[in-house]
């Protein structure tokens, strides 16, 4: 039987060879995820050998990820602001990225505030921040009837408050008022999704197409945004590393207090922005007959 370390180094080499980024690490993964051990206790103890029954599960997994079928959809599980939550095909995977737009929203709650997640997906951001603020009213909506249920799922697998709704933007919550409406848009421009990461690409487009610029969704979001948010309510929304300029325009008519935040790797990666006084008076004026 071969041991851990032969194992690893020869999925690492499949892995390599067909272009996988991270190849020593994805392999890792997979055998912690096959065999259920932490991958020190793999790392610490490499002549250890591997079982066939583990072997030909981990083989099976590792020719699914040397067809470049994202990590995430083969484990099941992607990691989010501490949480482990379920992913599947269909629905965008959550990514670290997406943790500080989180973390934006969260530095303006107290707890009790009612918060909107839109284009949810995966339910992430609404699962994190219900979480974190068990007072909270935080609902949730989608398009895609994939990403509502696991949205669903992920809220009663974390044990969150989270009301998930279906339907097309602000459409599941006409007449509703939010403190906080938070946001991953699709904003990949259509002309580039060909050109993404083999991986990206197993993703579904409709949450990655953001129309021609990329900005279909933004205007959409930023122009609806205060007919649903109560005075002095807050629209944070992540982007695109090179739309920080162009979104934070989009906002500059309604929204005061316009900020940038950076990611990890010091990339833009959130605006947010406060209604200014007023507008929620004239968008409530078009609401009435």
């Amino acid at each position: 039987m071969p041991t851990i370390r032969e194992t690893l180094r020869d999925a690492a080499r499949r892995l390599e060879a067909a272009g996988v980024p991270d190849a020593r690490d994805d392999a890792a993964l997979l055998l912690s995820h096959v065999t259920g051990e932490p991958q020190l206790n793999l790392r610490a103890d490499p002549e250890r050998p591997v079982s066939p029954v583990a072997l030909a599960a981990y083989e099976a997994l590792v020719s699914r990820r040397a067809r470049r079928e994202p990590l995430q959809y083969i484990t099941g599980e992607a990691w989010f602001m501490g949480l482990c939550l379920k992913t599947a095909p269909g629905v965008l995977i959550p990514r670290f990225d997406t943790e500080t737009l989180c973390q934006q929203a969260m530095e303006r709650m107290n707890g009790a505030e009612r918060v909107l997640d839109l284009c949810t997906g995966s339910g992430a951001l609404a699962v994190a921040i219900a979480g974190t603020f068990p007072q909270a009213r935080v609902l949730a909506g989608d398009i895609s009837d994939t990403a509502a249920r696991l949205a669903r799922e992920n809220a009663a697998r974390c044990g969150a408050d989270v009301e998930v709704r279906l339907g097309d933007l602000f459409a599941p919550f006409a007449g509703e008022r939010f403190d906080i409406i938070v946001s991953n848009p699709p904003y990949i421009p259509a002309g580039a999704l060909k050109s993404l990461q083999e991986e990206v690409r197993r993703e579904p487009a409709l949450a990655l197409d953001g129309g021609p610029d990329g900005l279909d969704f933004y205007r959409r979001i930023i122009k609806e945004a205060p007919g649903y948010l109560v005075p002095g309510g807050w629209l944070l929304l992540e982007i695109g590393s090179d739309q920080g300029a162009a979104v934070c325009g989009l906002m500059a008519k309604d929204y005061r207090e316009i900020e940038r935040y950076s990611d990890l790797n010091g990339l833009s990666r959130v605006v947010a922005g406060r209604i200014r006084d007023g507008v929620y008076t004239d968008h409530a004026a078009e609401d009435r007959p």
